[in-house]
């Protein structure tokens, strides 16, 4: 880790150009964004300015390891295809001296308005405190000389002023306000809310949710709006207890949907529920297009985990998923892939009306770095239907679904390089419930080089990584009872 000079703008983006050309491609991802070296995580300032989509991240330039973090920055016209930009943010302040951490960005009068979290540490003690910086052209910022604009005197005693952080910034009714994380003095979750008439005097404005123990010690990485009728708040939780057992930092994600009092601040909570039941899942964000859809896009990856590319000095680690379209339905939140992905679609295979048994059906070398797959199939007289996908001898991620207990099942077990989380465990099957629709289990799949992301009858997502030792290409069906799957084609995105 390079803390011996200054870190600035300057000097990360000469590193970047000077080292790009080292990053080993191997399991570069082809439309998913990643940094062009170094160590990437949150998504941050998420936003739709001038016509184009702006995704800002936590970025560490100088290693594939987590360290002082920057704001990198990235821009695309259409959500697939995205432009590296320098650098947004350098902790180069006395208030961000340590990191500028995770925020957000709104667009005021025509200028870009980033808000962040400024860290500081000071004999081993932490200090977050919210800063704001602004741009003319969305490219080149510069931060306020009031920041930081919300700090320990605004918090009080509602929360820890050493967990503070995150900050989302909306408008509602002509006033500009602000969630951010932060915790109980006896380790919960909780979110704060602050309001401003211009973004840069705030005020605190309420405590607008707090967890119980069994829901986290810390709510990471917090966005609040309103779609279809309801408010919902998404935030990730630090050590979420969920079925029975106590995970550590894995895919929990989750979202409230309820109803806000704004005379109050507070949110009334009618469901909770996880987002993403893949293994990689962190830190959603959410924005506003111009044509008033919701668009999310998340860190594919999670906290305490075996980074491969890390491991091989492959000299950059992280990426982020692709970016889903949100609705709100019976009191939960729907990820969808968005429309664009569509249009970037080269046709490759397809095949209609295929019955499946006890004997596999085998496809060999369909399956590429880059596939996209949707398969309809009608299960009313199978009690499992299960695929192999990019199978090479006996390694190959399985999807597996039982009929009489509708239970999906994802495993990347024996799948490359093993994949460990903070007790040094691998982390490698998930399951959960998800129904038929007409007795039909409805897939979409989207791979890249290292990752897959299933969307399972349009209601519930799996998103995860992988890295191959050898790489598999063969794709198998099989069924116990018959399956007829109806429609299967294979495609390829433009990347």
């Amino acid at each position: 880790m390079l803390t011996e000079e200054k870190l600035t703008l300057e000097r990360a983006n000469h590193y970047i150009q000077e080292n790009k050309g080292n990053v080993n491609p191997l399991y570069r991802p082809t439309y998913h964004v990643s940094a062009p070296v170094g160590w990437l995580n949150d998504p941050n300032g998420f936003v739709y300015y001038q016509g184009e989509y702006h995704l800002f991240y936590q970025f560490y330039p100088y290693n594939s390891q987590w360290g002082p973090m920057h704001w990198g920055h990235a821009k695309s016209k259409d959500l697939i295809h995205w432009e590296e930009l320098p650098v947004a943010l350098a902790p180069d302040e006395w208030y961000d001296k340590d990191g500028c951490f995770s925020g957000s960005a709104i667009e005021k009068d025509g200028r870009l308005y980033l808000m962040y979290t400024g860290h500081v540490v000071e004999n081993d003690v932490v200090t977050q405190t919210q800063c704001i910086a602004v741009s003319d052209d969305g490219i080149n910022f510069e931060k306020l000389a009031s920041n930081p604009v919300i700090g320990a005197e605004l918090l009080g005693d509602e929360g820890s002023i050493h967990d503070f952080r995150d900050p989302k910034v909306f408008q509602h009714e002509g006033t500009y306000y602000s969630v951010v994380a932060t915790k109980t003095h006896d380790h919960r979750g909780k979110i704060v809310l602050f309001s401003s008439e211009d973004l840069n005097e705030w005020t605190f404005f309420s405590v607008l949710l707090e967890g119980t123990k069994e829901q986290g010690i810390m709510w990471e990485c917090p966005d609040f709006f309103t779609l279809d009728g309801k408010d919902v708040l998404i935030m990730s939780p630090i050590q979420i207890k969920r079925q029975g057992h106590e995970y550590h930092n894995i895919s929990s994600t989750m979202a409230c949907i309820g109803q806000m009092d704004w005379e109050t601040g507070k949110l009334t909570v009618e469901n909770f529920h996880e987002m993403d039941f893949g293994m990689d899942y962190y830190a959603p964000q959410s924005l506003l297009d111009d044509k008033n859809r919701r668009i999310v896009i998340a860190w594919m990856q999670m906290w305490d985990r075996t980074f491969p590319t890390h491991d091989l000095g492959h000299q950059w680690a992280g990426s982020m998923t692709l970016p889903r379209e949100l609705r709100v339905r019976n009191n939960r939140l729907i990820q969808r892939p968005v429309s664009e992905v569509y249009s970037q679609l080269e046709y490759e295979h397809g095949i209609e009306n295929l019955e499946v048994g006890s004997q596999p059906v085998i496809f060999h070398h369909l399956i590429k770095d880059n596939t996209y797959m949707q398969i309809v199939a009608d299960l009313s007289e199978a009690s499992q239907f299960s695929i192999q996908f990019a199978k090479q001898a006996e390694q190959y991620l399985r999807l597996n679904y039982e009929t009489e207990s509708s239970t999906f099942t994802f495993s990347r077990k024996n799948f490359g390089y093993e994949l460990k989380g903070a007790e040094k465990q691998p982390v490698d099957t998930r399951q959960f419930p998800v129904e038929l629709v007409n007795q039909q289990l409805i897939l979409e799949i989207f791979r890249d080089t290292n990752s897959i992301e299933i969307f399972v009858n349009g209601l519930e997502v799996i998103s995860a990584t992988f890295y191959e030792i050898e790489k598999g290409s063969d794709l198998v069906f099989h069924s116990e009872g018959k399956t007829m799957i109806g429609s299967f084609e294979t495609a390829s995105i433009k990347a």
